[in-house]
């Protein structure tokens, strides 16, 4: 399939592009700060068009231009069940220094609004949209509406021993996993989704994270200190 990426103007939040093959629709998943030039030209480069924005989960970070892309597009946004709340305000924790310094260089929180479709993610199921097939993976921690993307394609040009593709959001990391001390997060459900979610799966399995190069299961089975001490 398909895959393109570039990180954000702020916390470099990956943002990925998948399709089945240049000039089709398109999944764009978690479109965070500043993204909205890049990713038009990205779109108009290979003639993508929106057919849907996933968003791993409800943090800033990761849907900050959840609304202009939708809107360019008339596409829905999909959000667990759990996070959908966080839509309606995704500055909710941020520390009042944070708060000051994030509104004068991105614009005042009062100018969000959350997109007019947005459809919620439930059980762990399998759904096609845009032309390509994914399950949905529920791995609260991070948040309790944290969800992965699990793809039976890889991406074009890969030339690592990978099988299957999943796009991981703040769940796992190269060599980390995601907070657990951020609004919505709950370190004991992190280490349950990490050992019955993230553990079964096959090593041959590419990772595509929230913030940070690419990686694989096997990888982090045996190098991430955090899957280590799981075992």
């Amino acid at each position: 399939m398909l895959t393109l990426g570039f990180p954000a103007a702020a916390f470099e939040t990956n943002c990925f592009i998948l399709a089945p093959q240049a000039g089709e629709e398109c999944l764009v998943v978690d479109p965070g700060i500043g993204v909205v030039d890049q990713l038009r030209e990205v779109l108009a480069e290979f003639r993508l068009r929106p057919g849907a924005v996933l968003l791993t989960h409800g943090h800033l970070d990761h849907v900050f231009s959840v609304t202009p892309v939708c809107a360019s597009g008339g596409v829905a946004a999909y959000i667990h069940t759990e996070d959908r709340e966080r839509l309606k305000d995704p500055f909710g924790g941020l520390e009042p220094m944070m708060m000051y310094m994030f509104e004068r260089e991105f614009g005042p929180k009062s100018s969000w609004q959350e997109p007019d479709d947005v459809l919620e993610l439930g059980a762990d199921t399998t759904i096609t949209i845009a032309g390509m097939t994914m399950g949905t993976i529920h791995a609260p921690g991070h948040t309790a509406g944290s969800v992965m993307f699990g793809f039976d394609d890889i991406p074009d040009g890969i030339n690592a021993e990978v099988a299957t593709t999943l796009v991981a959001g703040d769940v796992l990391f190269a060599g980390s996993i995601g907070r657990c001390d951020l609004p919505g997060g709950d370190e004991a459900t992190m280490m349950r989704s990490l050992r019955d979610v993230i553990l079964p799966m096959p090593d041959d399995r590419l990772v595509l994270p929230g913030h940070g190069p690419l990686t694989t299961i096997g990888i982090e089975r045996g190098n991430n200190p955090f899957l280590r001490n799981l075992r």
